[in-house]
Formats: C-alpha cells, structure tokens, sequence
C-alpha cells in the first residue's frame, strides 16, 4: 500500500512539471543562442546542442525561481506553435 502511494506522488510530480518551447539559433560563430518565448527576456547560449539544452533549462528554473521570490505569476506555455514554411526565393 505504501508503495502505491509512493508511485503515485512520482507521478504528480511529473504531471506538475513545467514546459516551455526553447528556440535553438546556431550561430555563426559556433553554438547556439537560445529564447524562451513564454518568458519575456530569458534567452542563454551553449557551445553545443545538449550544452545549449542543459542552459535553458537552467535559464527556465532561474526565471521561475525569481517570480516565486518576488511574488510574480509564473508564466505558462500558451499555445505556441512551431512550424517550418517553404517560400519561392525572390528573383533579381
């Protein structure tokens, strides 16, 4: 019985978290630039792919921690959407 609770609050842990879209720009210069959309002003690098992806989350949870300490509402994901679309290149 003890252990069916325990499972449980594993998952309401899970269900709790939190998720934003982060937009990866490689740069030109080598790694990338990363924004956060949902967060007005959260933006972070990485020199690799994964580096980038550990700085934003990291980015993510200092945001959030700053708006718990000043009383601020937590901003959540709203319906963003992300999609590539394909346009003729303009001709000279």
């Amino acid at each position: 019985m003890g252990q069916e609770a325990s499972s449980a609050s594993v998952y309401d842990t899970i269900d709790a978290m939190l998720r934003y879209t982060v937009i990866l720009i490689p740069e030109d210069e080598g790694g990338y630039s990363v924004e956060v959309p949902a967060l007005p002003g959260c933006y972070t690098q990485g020199q690799t792919k994964e580096e980038a992806i550990s700085m934003a989350k990291e980015a993510i949870e200092l945001y959030l921690e700053s708006c718990q300490a000043h009383n601020e509402v937590i901003p959540q994901e709203s319906g963003i959407e992300s999609l590539t679309v394909a346009v003729r290149e303009p001709v000279a």
